[in-house]
């Protein structure tokens, strides 16, 4: 039938999964705005349950995309329990979407799932893509690696599949930018250790832009490195959100008090120390244009 009697267009569907905090945030106020049918899965009682089968597998049932974002922060200290809860939670929930998925029978049309950029090597001598990026060692780099093969392991044929390397979260109102900017209010926003530790990072504006434009590009799939073009020092990065904020100075943090700070808050010094320089070379050569390709650029958006 046409005209008034012609049944309305069905809207498209994202899932968002474990995506309750800042970045999941955004997202579904996002996708709200844009008119989507929003499905939230979580372990807060008014979302869909990590284990209801049934409900998991209906919230994906006819999608149009699906992002996962689930995983326990790694804002703590590495102990045995941590670490298991830590990877635990990345590879489950990921395993758990995978056979959802796979039950559907009209599953996905596309996945993202969150990776991070921790899984790079230490890197001072050369920026690290997906292409040429070299794998590192440690705790860290064995959950990346173990989130990423489980994501890939899925039996998910008939989906299109994306793995975002994500750098630091930049944005208004929460993520790591807090901290950041409470220690250059309280005058000890220098620089910390030894201040040449490159500081990858991403706007949270250009992070859902990324997300929008592999859902547009359906030519895409893969792993894409979620960070801006310019990756700072330590130093420089500490140095711009001080002008950001009108502080000319700040005290500096050396290791040693670092690794003194990271105990009494029960946290990482790898956090701070390792030198994340990431580029997203990809999703250039495939025309993304950042909105705020640059740290000065950024921290004056977040700042006002």
């Amino acid at each position: 039938m046409t005209g008034p009697d012609r049944l309305k267009e069905k809207k498209r569907k994202i899932v968002l999964a474990g995506a309750t905090g800042f970045i999941g945030g955004a997202l579904r106020e996002r996708y709200t705005k844009k008119g989507y049918d929003v499905r939230m899965i979580s372990r807060k009682p008014e979302h869909t349950a990590w284990d209801d089968s049934e409900g998991l597998r209906a919230a994906l049932e006819s999608a149009d995309l699906l992002i996962n974002l689930a995983g326990r922060s790694v804002n703590c200290r590495y102990n045995e329990r941590n670490k298991r809860d830590i990877l635990q939670s990345r590879t489950e929930t990921t395993r758990i979407l995978g056979e959802a998925a796979a039950a559907c029978s009209q599953p996905p049309k596309l996945w993202i799932n969150s990776g991070t950029a921790t899984i790079y090597r230490d890197a001072r001598d050369r920026p690290m893509t997906e292409e040429n990026g070299e794998i590192g060692s440690g705790f860290s780099v064995d959950v990346a690696k173990a989130w990423e093969e489980t994501f890939w392991a899925a039996d998910t044929p008939r989906t299109r599949k994306a793995v975002l390397r994500i750098a630091i979260v930049l944005g208004q109102g929460g993520g790591v930018t807090t901290p950041y900017v409470n220690l250059v209010r309280f005058g000890l926003g220098g620089r910390q250790g030894p201040g040449d530790q490159r500081f990858s990072w991403i706007h949270l504006e250009d992070l859902c832009r990324m997300i929008e434009f592999i859902e547009e590009r359906p030519d895409l799939s893969g792993i894409f490195n979620a960070s801006a073009p310019e990756q700072v020092t330590n130093t420089e990065q500490m140095r711009i959100i001080r002008e950001a904020y009108g502080r000319r100075s700040g005290l500096p943090a050396p290791v040693w008090m670092l690794e003194l700070g990271s105990a009494m808050i029960r946290t990482e010094t790898e956090l701070v120390l390792k030198s994340r320089w990431v580029a997203p070379e990809r999703l250039l050569r495939e025309g993304f244009v950042f909105r705020y390709p640059t740290l000065r650029e950024a921290m004056a958006d977040i700042a006002r």
